[in-house]
């Protein structure tokens, strides 16, 4: 049986590339939502730091994250947002309580 698994993804924009990269990442929400095996995919920005966003998604297993990750709106967004991200750290994480 697969287990529910949760994602947590930061991304940091470079300083002049927020507006561009915060284009891009609100345009995955939707697509995303609508996925075989999504359960939750939000999208935050940081109240301090205006290049840091953050997503935390909930998926019904692992097989469906990766199913995901090999979208084509992935990879439009990797494409449009070459050299405009500083950073990027992906968690996966098993709810335990």
């Amino acid at each position: 049986m697969s287990k529910k698994l949760t994602i947590t993804a930061d991304i940091y924009a470079k300083p002049d590339r927020i507006d561009l990269v915060k284009a891009e990442l609100l345009k995955l929400v939707e697509v995303t939502r609508a996925e075989d095996g999504c359960l939750q995919y939000d999208l935050h920005q940081d109240n301090v730091d205006p290049t840091h966003f953050f997503f935390h998604e909930n998926w019904e297993s692992r097989a469906h994250w990766e199913a995901h990750m090999e979208n084509a709106h992935l990879a439009a967004y990797q494409t449009a947002t070459e050299g405009a991200v500083a950073d990027f750290k992906v968690n996966e994480l098993t709810h335990i309580a």
